[in-house]
Parts: C-alpha cells; sequence; structure tokens
C-alpha cells in the first residue's frame, strides 16, 4: 500500500474489505460464471444474431474493467483509520460548506468509501475538493468550475466521516 502516492485514496479498513471482497469475486467465480454463459450463448448457433452471447460479452468486458479499476485502487489504496478530529478538511472528511450560497454536506475523498450510501462524494482531485483541502471552518476559499465560473466556498465544518 502507498501512502504517498498522488493518486491514492484514502479508505476505511470496511471499504477496503468490502472492494478486496468484490474483486475476488469477480475475477474468481464471477469471470467463470460470465465465460459459462458466453459458452452457452455461442452453442446456440449464429452469433451475429444472438443476443444472449452479446450481451453477456458485454457483461464480460464490464467486469474486465471493474476488475482493473479495483486492482488499481486497492493496490494504490491508503487504508486506516478516519483523520483527525482537527477540523482541516482532508480526504476522508464530512464537510458541511456553503457553496456559490447553497448550504451542501458531502464526504471528500472516494465514492468507493461511501459504498451504497446517498452522500455526495467529491474526489479530492476535483476542482472543489482541490480548492479546500488545508481549510477549516471559517475559511473561503474560490475555485473555477469547468464551466469557467468562479465559485465561491466558505467551510462551515469538517468532521471525520464514520461510516
Amino acid at each position: 500500500m502507498s501512502t504517498n502516492s498522488a493518486s491514492a485514496a484514502w479508505l476505511t479498513q470496511e471499504s477496503y474489505d468490502r472492494l478486496k471482497s468484490e474483486l475476488e469475486h469477480l475475477s474468481g467465480p464471477g469471470r467463470t460464471e460470465i465465460v459459462a454463459r458466453i459458452e452457452q450463448a455461442r452453442s446456440e448457433g449464429d452469433l451475429k444474431e444472438n443476443g444472449g452471447y452479446h450481451a453477456a460479452k458485454e457483461e464480460q468486458g464490464k467486469a474486465e474493467a471493474r476488475i482493473r479499476q479495483l486492482t488499481q485502487l486497492l493496490n494504490d489504496a491508503h487504508v486506516g483509520e478516519a483523520p483527525a478530529d482537527n477540523g482541516v478538511v482532508e480526504p476522508g472528511m464530512m464537510v458541511s460548506a456553503k457553496i456559490a450560497g447553497d448550504v451542501e454536506n458531502f464526504l471528500l475523498g472516494s465514492r468507493e468509501v461511501a459504498g451504497d450510501t446517498d452522500i455526495d462524494v467529491y474526489s479530492e482531485k476535483s476542482p472543489l475538493g482541490a480548492a479546500i483541502q488545508g481549510t477549516k471552518a471559517g475559511d473561503t476559499v474560490s475555485y473555477t468550475a469547468p464551466n469557467g465560473k468562479q465559485i465561491t466556498v466558505e467551510i462551515i465544518s469538517a468532521t471525520p466521516y464514520a461510516g
């Protein structure tokens, strides 16, 4: 596990374990199931008009892409406890901020940490995430949005994500 890589994502131990389990399933039994479906569909005849075959091949492509994504994420991840509860905005923190006049609450970090929750997540590499890293309650910063507009952000609070 790399901790100084600029591309490293912060993950809780629970998130890491859940993603590792998903990777093990996809690269083991998941691959076997998809290959079996492809072989079954292939045995049904003409591949040009075989919807089951094409669907299974598409599923295989998506699964292989997810395997690559998970492998890279898990190899580069910084796994551990949430950051210190010192109010400083950093990956792994739930942030409350007034963005362009509206109060928003979100997790700064990887979508994978939030799992199946409906929490909004902003990457620390996003324009917003990059602008607010290292700030604390009461700080006001601005950043340039992808559409070219300057957006003002006032940090209200930052607390460790409890998962």
